[in-house]
């Protein structure tokens, strides 16, 4: 759109007061990525998927009483990664951060986790998974610089035709407002047009951001074709995302900055949104811009919400990269 531009580091901490974590192990193939607010931060969230696993989404409601939250937490593991929320909320107790109650303060940490417990790693850890001290690990590792890819909690993650990842993308409006997501693809859709390398994410590329192949010419006849993994179980797959951006919303404008954000997965992964997903994009608000936006422009924070998810999604599958006993190969051995 005319006036939209990526912003420096083309990731989710463009936005102010944003700083990311990763934390994964290669043999085990998974991993968990932390999200950090300066300043406790407006967010709440949308499920769109028929398989999710949470923690702490209920508070994240409008009407319920905590307006804002500390940190983030997307992981493997499936309810097993549930415990590295444990491990961030540790980190910033330690800091003296949280919710005050009674005299006592609670971080306040919301978690989303997606299934990569099948897909060739080493899972037998024991008795106790390793998902706390990776949450504590990614969260004391935060920073506005991060990478992509194979990293964090997309460090184990596949796609129906290529290995997933962990991408990251923002948006700069000409209003100044940034908009930027982050998200985690295990989708049990596709993120590439039928048999091809071309990217559904396509018309959304900046400045070649992922390899600028544009859609495929002539269109292919299998474009339109469902490639699904073929094991597809409720709770194998997810794509879990955050959409932040500096304006200044409440809980319900929260909601829906996350509700627009899916209709990126719909841009960028077919098919979405399916029984065996449990797709979910957390909205959040840090509230670091003075705008107060008319109806126009929550429209476009809205449609620029969804294509900076798209392009995050891109971005993951294609800065993603094979190892050894990968079950898939990454976009660029294709």
């Amino acid at each position: 759109m005319s006036g939209w531009r990526a912003g420096a580091r083309n990731l989710i901490s463009d936005v102010p007061g944003i700083s990311v974590g990763h934390a994964y192990d290669d043999a085990l193939r998974s991993g968990a990525t932390a999200v950090i607010f300066d300043r406790p931060a407006v967010a709440s969230v949308a499920i769109l998927g028929g398989a999710p696993g949470t923690r702490e989404t209920a508070l994240l409601e409008p009407e319920n009483t905590v307006q804002a939250i500390d940190a983030l937490v997307l992981s493997g593991g499936s309810a097993f990664g549930l415990d590295a929320g444990a491990g961030v909320m540790a980190l910033l107790a330690e800091q003296g951060r949280g919710f005050e109650v009674a005299g006592a303060r609670v971080p306040i940490v919301p978690a989303a986790i997606l299934f990569d417990l099948a897909n060739g790693g080493d899972k037998a850890w024991g008795r106790f998974p390793p998902y706390r001290d990776m949450g504590y690990a990614a969260a004391a590792g935060a920073a506005r610089d991060f990478a992509i890819g194979s990293v964090g909690a997309g460090a184990g993650c596949t796609t129906a035709t290529v290995r997933g990842g962990l991408g990251s993308a923002s948006t700069v409006l000409a209003s100044g407002i940034t908009v930027a997501a982050l998200v985690a693809v295990n989708a049990v859709g596709s993120p590439l047009v039928g048999s091809t390398r071309h990217f559904w994410a396509a018309p959304f590329e900046i400045e070649g951001e992922f390899g600028g192949l544009g859609l495929p010419s002539p269109w292919p006849a299998d474009g339109a074709d469902m490639r699904t993994k073929l094991d597809a179980r409720p709770g194998g797959n997810t794509t879990i995302g955050i959409v932040a951006t500096d304006a200044r919303l409440d809980k319900a404008g929260a909601r829906r900055l996350a509700v627009a954000a899916h209709d990126g997965f719909a841009r960028a992964l077919w098919p979405v949104h399916t029984d065996l997903d449990g797709d979910l994009v957390f909205g959040v608000a840090t509230g670091g811009s003075d705008a107060i936006l008319d109806p126009r422009q929550r429209a476009e924070l809205g449609a620029a919400a969804a294509a900076t998810m798209a392009r995050a999604i891109a971005r993951g599958i294609f800065a993603a990269t094979s190892a050894r006993a990968d079950t898939m190969r990454s976009w660029r051995d294709l």
